[in-house]
Parts: C-alpha cells; sequence; structure tokens
C-alpha cells in the first residue's frame, strides 16, 4: 500500500513541477518552440518511465502483463471506452493467469 501511495505522490510532482516551474521563474512568455514542446511532453514521458515497469510486474508474471498491456494499447488506439478497456484487460488476463 505503501509503494502505491510513494508512486502516486511521484506521479503528481512529475506532472506539476515541470509544469510550475517556468511559471514561477520565468517572468516573459516563453518563445523557444524546443522548450514548450519540452515543457508539454515531459509529464507524459515521466508518468510513462514510472508506470510501465509496475505494469509488467503487477501480475507477477511477464507474459499475461505484455498480452494486457498490448491488448489495452490496441484498444486505445481504436479509440475504445476506457472502462470497456479495463474490463476486457482484466478478464483477458485473469484467463491467460490460467494459460501461463
Amino acid at each position: 500500500m505503501i509503494y502505491q501511495i510513494i508512486c502516486v505522490i511521484i506521479m503528481a510532482l512529475a506532472s506539476f513541477l515541470p509544469r510550475m516551474v517556468p511559471l514561477v521563474f520565468c517572468r516573459k512568455k516563453v518563445k523557444s518552440s524546443f522548450l514548450k514542446s519540452f515543457l508539454y511532453y515531459m509529464p507524459y514521458a515521466v508518468l510513462s518511465a514510472l508506470t510501465f515497469p509496475a505494469i509488467l510486474a503487477s501480475t507477477g508474471n511477464v507474459w499475461t502483463a505484455t498480452i494486457g498491456t498490448a491488448l489495452a494499447l490496441i484498444m486505445s488506439y481504436f479509440k475504445i471506452n476506457l472502462a470497456i478497456v479495463a474490463v476486457v484487460c482484466t478478464l483477458v488476463v485473469f484467463g491467460f493467469g490460467f494459460v501461463f
């Protein structure tokens, strides 16, 4: 339980700090397109880096976690509702848990 709380706090800081620091320290408007894109994509990159290892370790079996992740990515590509993706991937991972 403490691990999940620490992960949530780290993810909150990772998404908050890159957006808040420029507001505090930069008084002028940011004109650099590189810096703008860096500040826009940084929270997503950090959250992905923190979340992906936990996804692969979540089921205790890398194969079932990989199948669930691949299915979730495919379903999200087709813009399927998040609740449906969560339920279907959970059922598929649970089903493959008996196979592997």
